[in-house]
């Protein structure tokens, strides 16, 4: 007969009658399932050949710049957040799209906070200051400015249905006074290299939605640690990988597999979820990649044979951001507007890009074969 499950933490009173949650410190003793076991092995195997096939990828880091942003655009979508992929990737191409500013704001924030983590890895660990760090990149100026942007939150924060107060929270975190010793706990073990990396990780994202250590951006900050950890350890080579689109996709399941950690220590139930999530999104990743690449080879086919040094470089733009616009393009390559403009219009010539919007100061462009390839939705299943 199975042993009961153990919680993995204790109550504390923090008025009458409401307790606060104060989790374990990692790592738990976990049972080894067949099923855990395959789960591991298959997010493993998919994971390695990610990195190793987007590395061999012609325009690997080019490319990683418009899944960051529709890792961005989904993240926030989870927290409310309605800016699509479309708006976020033209506003940045120049054009002024139908959108709350607000809602720019936040996932322009996301996409900071990820670059300034990666950049910042080469001299910091994963570390408490870090998170810190991250955390007031990605609320500055934004709607939760007031959650105290890189600072850990002073009074007690709870989850639950919209409008609810704390006597009726699903879950409440530790209380302020426990955070220092949560999160030395929490840094010591993403410090720690003992533990495979995607367990280690998938444990540590746990604890970390469980300790909510921040009155705002819990979620975004949490999933932004899972992509900074898999860089930090090698195991993708670039930030090629991001779960937000299978927890939003998931969400319910998502939700659950939390609260079933917390509240039976059901380890195997949250573990078998997180690496199907991997699993799922290293195949959907490459498989958008490899599909743009396609996109790209066949484009400077087109262009190869046209004496251009321009052309080629504008392809190399779209791939970063399916949207063009002239006044950007000769900003950023350093050429006159007209010469941008000649070869916006080869592209539109040549099929490659199309007019989707006219400004009274600039003509908008897109690659819709790109644009494409990233709205297209995943084919994302929980299991476990």
């Amino acid at each position: 007969m199975a042993k009961p499950l153990k919680r993995p933490g204790r109550a504390v009173k923090i008025k009458p009658g409401i307790t606060a949650f104060m989790p374990d410190r990692l790592p738990p003793v976990l049972t080894w399932t067949p099923a855990l076991l395959r789960a591991l092995s298959e997010a493993d195997r998919l994971i390695g050949w990610l990195a190793g096939e987007g590395g061999r990828l012609a325009n690997p880091h080019l490319l990683m710049r418009p899944f960051l942003t529709r890792e961005a655009v989904l993240s926030s979508r989870i927290e409310g957040t309605q800016a699509t992929l479309g708006e976020i990737l033209a506003s940045d191409a120049g054009a002024v799209v139908d959108r709350s500013p607000d809602d720019l704001k936040e996932v322009a924030n996301y996409v900071a906070a990820l670059d300034y983590g990666i950049e910042r890895l080469k001299t910091l660990s994963l570390s408490t200051p870090l998170i810190l760090e991250i955390h007031e990149k990605l609320m500055h100026d934004v709607r939760g400015e007031h959650a105290t942007p890189g600072e850990f939150r002073r009074t007690q924060n709870w989850i639950g249905a919209p409008g609810c107060t704390l006597i009726d929270a699903t879950y409440v975190p530790p209380p302020p006074d426990m955070l220092t010793e949560c999160m030395a706990g929490l840094e010591a073990f993403l410090q720690d290299t003992t533990l495979p990396p995607l367990v280690q990780i998938a444990l540590a994202h746990y604890q970390f939605e469980a300790i909510h250590p921040f009155l705002d951006g819990n979620g975004r900050v949490g999933r932004l640690l899972i992509t900074l950890f898999l860089v930090e350890r090698g195991v993708l080579p670039t930030p090629m990988l991001y779960l937000s689109a299978f927890f939003e996709a998931t969400r319910n399941h998502y939700y659950e597999r939390l609260r079933s950690v917390s509240s039976k220590g059901n380890w195997e139930a949250w573990l078998i979820y997180f690496f199907n999530g991997i699993a799922r999104q290293a195949e959907d990743a490459l498989n958008r990649a490899e599909t743009i690449n396609d996109l790209m080879a066949k484009w400077r086919s087109a262009v190869a044979m046209i004496p251009s040094k321009v052309l080629p470089q504008t392809l190399d733009c779209l791939a970063a951001n399916p949207y063009i616009t002239a006044k950007k393009l000769s900003g950023d390559m350093g050429i006159a507007f007209t010469t941008a403009q000649r070869a916006i219009d080869k592209l539109v010539s040549l099929g490659i890009v199309k007019e989707v919007r006219q400004t009274r100061r600039d003509r908008v462009y897109c690659a819709q074969g790109i644009l494409d390839v990233l709205e297209q939705p995943a084919r994302l299943v929980a299991s476990g």
